[in-house]
């Protein structure tokens, strides 16, 4: 008579212990959606839409800057109060999501393209912030905290999914139209694999600190650099290798090596940040990421575009979450302020890249200058994290 109920109670422990990892892969399709599809995808179509609607290289780095100046506030408002489910926000920005990638295959307008951008920047950001609250709270609950890495791969996941998607589509609009249907499905995906809230969660209302300390001002800047250093080759390199003769042929595969680059790279980057400590292992990041950078300007050859593709898609999500636990290790109380802060930090740095980019080529010609200058800004910012280490490391 124990043979059967023991079964039983062996399939309901195989069933909780599964529970968690489709929390985590629920959280993966979400961020893939909003983040590495809805965020990246205009990457890989901003060079046959450039040409089919003979934009200038202002034009495009203005579009990608609106993405970004969304996202800044996106991050911003999602810390305040919501009224209701999270998971109900949540699911309502994929939706939203879907419609603005959907949307831009529909017109040829600049205003309605910076206007979509914007609102697609926004839901991305509410998705990025809202799947992580849901998933890593829940992970943390079942005691499967480990699994937030899958969750945080799903930006890279994401990068590759419309890297291999997009080629297949001579058409401009219809790229748009695949990211759309992509997004669409992990979006009803993550309907199932993430429960709703057992009751409404009030959040409290967003504060920032009254006062900044000279090392979390530093902290600051090193993260504003970042956004900087990164946003040019993830907006550009894609048009980078198309408009290099020698390379071009690298175009189908330069971006879904920079999404299979970044989707381990949280996992790996927190590893080096608990054993060097944090701002340590942004530092190495940082330099990392600038040599990357740098060989997309300087060392144009079919190796030097993969380089610079392994080591940014490598370091950029993994000093997007050193950056942020820095941050919390940084103060004591509600970290959520500070958090406010480095997202207004970065999200400045990586508004301007793209319209630095863009004028500097309508300019003078090239990317090269705006490369270099953005590698410089990353070693600036490693450095400044050095400064900051000795008062921000977690204390013994």
């Amino acid at each position: 008579m124990q043979g059967p109920s023991a079964l039983v109670a062996f399939a309901a422990m195989g069933s909780r212990n599964k529970r968690p990892m489709l929390i985590a892969i629920g959280g993966l399709l979400a961020m893939a959606a909003g983040v590495g599809v809805g965020r990246f995808v205009y990457t890989p179509i901003l060079p046959p839409m450039v040409e089919a609607l003979s934009l200038s290289k202002s034009q495009a780095g203005l579009i990608a800057s609106a993405n970004f100046v969304g996202y800044l506030a996106g991050a911003l408002l999602a810390a305040m109060r919501l009224a209701g489910s999270r998971r109900a926000w949540l699911l309502g920005a994929l939706a939203v999501n879907t419609v603005c990638l959907a949307a831009m295959g529909l017109t040829t307008s600049m205003p309605v393209f910076l206007a979509l951008r914007l609102m697609a920047g926004i839901v991305s950001a509410f998705i990025l912030v809202l799947s992580s609250a849901l998933v890593l709270e829940r992970l943390a609950a079942s005691r499967r905290s480990a699994l937030s890495a899958v969750h945080f791969a799903g930006v890279g996941i994401g990068i590759a999914v419309s890297a291999a998607l997009i080629p297949m589509f001579s058409e401009w609009r219809m790229m748009w139209f695949a990211g759309a249907v992509v997004t669409a499905i992990a979006g009803i995906a993550v309907a199932f694999l993430i429960d709703p809230d057992p009751a409404p969660i009030e959040v409290a209302r967003e504060t920032t600190p009254r006062t900044i300390s000279g090392k979390f001002a530093t902290l600051l800047a090193a993260y504003g650099l970042f956004g900087f250093g990164y946003v040019i080759t993830a907006t550009f390199i894609v048009a980078i290798t198309r408009g290099s003769g020698e390379i071009a042929s690298l175009e189908p595969y330069i971006w879904l090596l920079f999404g299979l680059s970044a989707a381990p790279s949280v996992a790996l980057w927190a590893r080096l940040g608990a054993r060097w400590g944090t701002l340590q292992a942004f530092a190495v990041a940082s330099v990392l990421e600038a040599i990357g950078v740098a060989a997309g300007a300087v060392w144009v050859t079919p190796l030097g575009i993969v380089v610079s593709s392994v080591l940014v898609g490598g370091t950029f999500m993994g000093l997007t979450a050193l950056g942020l636990v820095a941050a919390r290790q940084s103060g004591s109380g509600d970290p959520r302020g500070r958090l406010a802060l480095m997202t207004a930090s970065f999200g400045v740095g990586q508004i301007l890249g793209p319209l630095f980019a863009g004028y500097v080529y309508d300019h003078i010609g090239g990317f090269t200058l705006p490369l270099l200058a953005a590698s410089l800004a990353l070693l600036a910012a490693g450095a400044l994290a050095i400064t900051s280490s000795v008062t921000l490391r977690r204390p013994a």
